[in-house]
């Protein structure tokens, strides 16, 4: 299948004073910024900071201090709203995935939507037809390859139809092929994206990229022009041999 790119609605992103920090340790410092964006690539280096960044964007985890606000909302502490604003899809699907078949798994988000059970299994099964998998409507999830639970994940949240979604490394660990299919069905996915990587190549359809380094705003801006500045910064640092380096 190869799906028509829907138009993509526009989502807003306010970080003010953001700092957050775990077990004595800061993680984000000091984010400062006010960004619409339809799709929003995150680029930097392991540790940098990007998967805690789309969790406390999607209100998983509260900043230390400072403020986020996606849509105008702070999802930490208005949970109703943050089922309608954010949709959020994890590197490893299997930390997800919480019932025993793709159905049900749909399913689930249109119940804590408020649908009864039979509007969100209708629901479910309208959401499987629309990306083409209504054959896998009973399909066990233990039978599914890891690209195929991402696929489901993906269908689960595209379920809700939240207005923005929120993609944490969900490439990782899978061959190029499933790579490539996966991302003609994100293609489907008519709201804002906000995708985690620390690959660029990932992020060629994203109008938008910040780049992170060492919990901090190195640099936002139009996508190819920060790709151009983080591959070039990553290039130089590879040159190094700071792998040696103990920490302190």
């Amino acid at each position: 299948m190869t799906p028509d790119r829907p138009k993509e609605a526009s989502a807003r992103i306010a970080l003010d004073g953001l700092c957050l920090t775990l077990e004595a340790r800061p993680v984000l410092r000091d984010l400062d910024l006010d960004l619409r964006f339809r799709r929003l690539g995150v680029v930097g280096r392991n540790g940098s900071g990007k998967s805690t960044l789309a969790r406390v964007i999607a209100g998983l985890v509260a900043p230390t201090t400072g403020t986020v606000r996606l849509n105008g909302h702070d999802l930490y502490n208005d949970r109703r709203a943050a089922l309608g604003e954010v949709g959020i899809l994890f590197q490893n699907p299997d930390h997800q995935i919480i019932f025993p078949t793709v159905l049900e798994e749909v399913a689930f988000g249109l119940g804590q939507l408020g649908s009864s059970k039979r509007k969100a299994e209708a629901g479910a099964r309208e959401t499987l037809a629309r990306f083409d998998k209504a054959g896998w409507a009973e399909a066990p999830i233990s039978a599914l390859s890891q690209g195929q639970k991402h696929l489901v994940c993906l269908m689960a949240v595209a379920a809700m139809a939240p207005r923005t979604l929120i993609l944490d490394e969900p490439f990782a660990g899978l061959d190029i092929p499933t790579r490539a299919q996966l991302r003609r069905y994100l293609a489907l996915f008519p709201g804002a994206v906000i995708h985690i990587s620390h690959a660029p190549e990932d992020l060629d359809d994203c109008d938008t990229m910040l780049w992170l380094d060492k919990g901090r705003i190195a640099m936002v801006g139009a996508g190819a022009e920060v790709n151009d500045a983080y591959l070039d910064e990553m290039a130089r640092q590879g040159a190094r041999d700071d792998i040696s380096d103990l920490p302190g």
